[in-house]
């Protein structure tokens, strides 16, 4: 049974360990944990940073993923932001992101005034997790995004 729920602050660490393993799985990326525990920390000391959310399967942890928010002018309302998505691999297939997915969609459906939709960014050489984010009805059709980094 899949489980999502807010994160707490004794769910830090778990966190920190999957964004670490994401980079690196996904990107090559190496985080380091002092660069990234205080990056974890600030999104639960200040909650207009965002709001991570744990998805449990039979009581273990098996993913987490964080959203943040972006005012549109254009819709009045606020877009949810997925990021910084992970599963767990003995997890994977089971459905996860998809329970945390829903969970989502159902917090931006059942508050039209303030919620106008959802979005994520995913790597472009990412195509396992393109194809999940489109097995849950997301596309990746109508923008590109371009950065500074």
């Amino acid at each position: 049974m899949i489980e999502i729920r807010s994160a707490l602050k004794s769910d830090i660490n778990s966190i920190v360990e999957f964004q670490i393993n994401m980079a690196e799985e996904t990107e090559n990326v190496i985080l380091h944990e002092d660069v990234i525990l205080p990056g974890v920390e600030a999104v639960f000391n200040d909650h207009h940073k965002g709001h991570y959310f744990i998805a449990e399967y039979e009581g273990d942890i098996a993913g987490s993923l964080l959203t943040t928010y972006e005012w549109s002018d254009w819709r009045n309302g606020t877009i949810f932001w997925i990021q910084s998505v992970y599963v767990k691999n003995e997890y994977r297939g089971k459905g996860i992101f998809k329970a945390m997915y829903k969970h989502i969609q159902q917090k931006v459906e059942t508050n039209p005034d303030l919620y106008k939709g959802i979005r994520l960014y995913v790597d472009k050489t990412n195509v396992a997790a393109q194809k999940v984010y489109s097995a849950v009805g997301m596309n990746g059709e109508h923008y590109q995004l371009f950065e500074t980094m």
